[in-house]
């Protein structure tokens, strides 16, 4: 099984608003320098994961994107699911039809790849973006993500 860049960009841009200290917004530009990778795709990849409910983003001058939950409570399977088209691992299991085969009605391999693609997912669904910014440090560090994110303040009365 093999993910697009797509799906890797997007887990490389949760995994990096996932190391932010208090929910801190990151920019495109952010992202894009720490990882050398193409901020168009990274413009696709953010509407894409706020439209789906992953990241909130904010316009305007001091705008940015974070996490729009916790990460411990953001499960890995969910941003791949967010952004693969499909799972169908050959053509027979497109939910088009795809290309006929005369031993569909009898096929096991189909049932098998499908077995496979689930389980694949399943063992997505048991790690969380917690689990892969667990390295916190050497990966801020890798990402030159400052440790002294600023903190949000809250406004007391």
């Amino acid at each position: 099984m093999r993910l697009t860049v797509y799906s890797d960009y997007a887990l490389r841009l949760m995994m990096y608003l996932g190391l932010r200290k208090g929910g801190s917004l990151s920019t495109i530009d952010d992202v894009a320098a720490a990882y050398g990778i193409s901020k168009a795709h990274l413009m696709k990849i953010t509407n894409e994961l706020g439209r789906k409910g992953l990241i909130e983003t904010i316009r305007g001058r001091q705008g940015g994107m974070r996490l729009a939950r916790e990460a411990s409570a953001i499960r890995v399977g969910d941003i791949v699911r967010a952004c693969e088209p499909d799972f169908a691992l050959v053509p027979c299991m497109e939910a088009e039809g795809g290309n006929a085969c005369v031993v569909l009605p009898a096929c096991v391999l189909k049932r098998a790849l499908a077995t496979a693609a689930a389980a694949f997912l399943e063992v997505l669904d048991g790690y969380t973006l917690q689990d892969l910014v667990g390295p916190t440090v050497a990966l801020r560090q890798l990402l030159g993500i400052e440790n002294s994110d600023a903190v949000p303040k809250t406004v007391t009365s």
